[in-house]
């Protein structure tokens, strides 16, 4: 891990901020959050309508679950059902994801995007940190609407763009401003006011729009499916405008993260960190939802990055460090496999398979990609998105391979 770019040096600054200039814990960090996110997307967006978990009362027996019959075995035939169908194991399932995983995992990204973007600004020669963090925001801006339009409307690319440009000036805020907003602008996502003032669609509406979406999602071709992504877009909007405080708010918690020196030094604040984790894991048992969101997903990061800044750690969480390297790059992929999983334009498995099996499907494709990952990183440098990221933010075609080879 090399140091920040020293401005203070006589010679010309590099066009671009070391590419081996990272902290390995924050792509193990990053590696496993991809997990948590890759676990909810499959389960409550690519499985089934995102609006079906706002109708707990029309839930029913799932569909897909009466393939085993004929020639099995009693208890193959038993074990099938549990797996599959709308059974004890399946909820408790659904139950874990949504109270230990769920949104804990976006906002432990938010937190991750905030590091980031200080990262960057504390890396970027003085004069020039404007227009590369502004270039760098506006291309995920870009891409984000791109996979939002073309590959999935669950998109929080776009959402993240539009939150890293209205916190690009408190960059240069002092802590006590940042800090302060961070607070309010979590204070007002704790409230949950944003949760009148911009309504789901009504009940009726959701009930006819889930089974809209069965029907669409899994028969349908490209362009119809297209189109429906396209019409469903209104109606989620809310979902992003009610956690849109908290994505700001994070981001410049993760602004003062990074200031404070924590994680560059992560293996002389140990003990804190841990100390973070038990007063955020005991802040959890008696919060609400919004709260347990936010006190959940930093344990989870203090316990993490605690444990990653040992031998032992990294010996034991490193495979993450190349999923998260390249988290871009296989975030988006992961679009394209689900889409041709349960999309009508593919295996067309929309509403037909059960959680535990969906979940089975996200686990199988997200250790392919860390294998994958593993083995590109061997050779580059950047994962494949992650390189046109950033060839694009500096205006200039970045080395593929280690500076050593190329």
């Amino acid at each position: 891990m090399t140091a920040p770019l020293d401005r203070d040096s006589t010679q010309s600054p590099p066009l671009t901020a070391p590419a081996t200039d990272r902290l390995i814990s924050l792509d193990i960090l990053r590696g496993i959050a991809l997990f948590g996110v890759m676990a909810i997307n499959v389960v409550f967006e690519f499985r089934i309508s995102i609006f079906g978990q706002f109708l707990p009362a029309s839930r029913s027996r799932e569909a897909g679950t009466t393939f085993f019959t004929g020639s099995s075995s009693p208890d193959m035939t038993r074990l099938m059902w549990a797996v599959m169908s709308d059974t004890p194991f399946n909820r408790a399932v659904e139950d874990i994801l949504a109270r230990a995983v769920s949104m804990k995992a976006f906002a432990l990204f938010s937190l991750l995007f905030g590091i980031g973007l200080a990262m960057q600004f504390d890396r970027i020669v003085a004069h020039r940190r404007i227009p590369l963090l502004l270039r760098r925001l506006l291309v995920l801006l870009a891409i984000g609407l791109l996979h939002l339009t073309l590959l999935w409307n669950g998109d929080i690319l776009t959402e993240y763009a539009l939150a890293g440009l209205i916190v690009l000036p408190f960059l240069f805020a002092p802590n006590w401003v940042v800090i302060a907003s961070s607070l309010a602008l979590l204070g007002v996502y704790f409230t949950g006011g944003l949760t009148s003032v911009v309504p789901l669609p009504s009940p009726a509406w959701m009930m006819q729009h889930v089974a809209d979406a069965n029907r669409v999602y899994a028969n349908g071709s490209f362009l119809q499916i297209l189109a429906f992504r396209l019409s469903e877009i209104g109606a989620i909007a809310p979902l992003h405008l009610w956690i849109f405080p908290r994505t700001l708010g994070l981001f410049l918690a993760g602004f003062m993260v990074w200031r404070s020196g924590i994680v560059r030094e992560a293996s002389g604040h140990r003990t804190m960190l841990l100390l973070t984790a038990l007063a955020a894991f005991a802040v959890t048992i008696d919060a609400g939802s919004s709260l347990a969101t936010v006190s959940l997903a930093l344990a989870y990061g203090a316990l993490v990055v605690s444990a990653a800044s040992t031998p032992r750690g990294i010996r034991l969480l490193g495979w993450a460090a190349p999923i998260g390297r390249m988290a871009f790059t296989n975030y988006l992929m992961q679009s394209v496999i689900f889409g041709l999983v349960f999309y009508g334009y593919g295996l067309g498995l929309f509403g037909r398979l059960s959680v535990s099996l969906a979940l089975g499907i996200g686990i199988i494709v997200y250790v392919l990609q860390a294998i994958a990952s593993w083995g590109w990183l061997k050779l580059f440098q950047f994962g494949p998105v992650e390189w046109l990221w950033r060839s694009l933010m500096y205006n200039q075609l970045q080395p593929m391979r280690p500076r050593s080879e190329s």
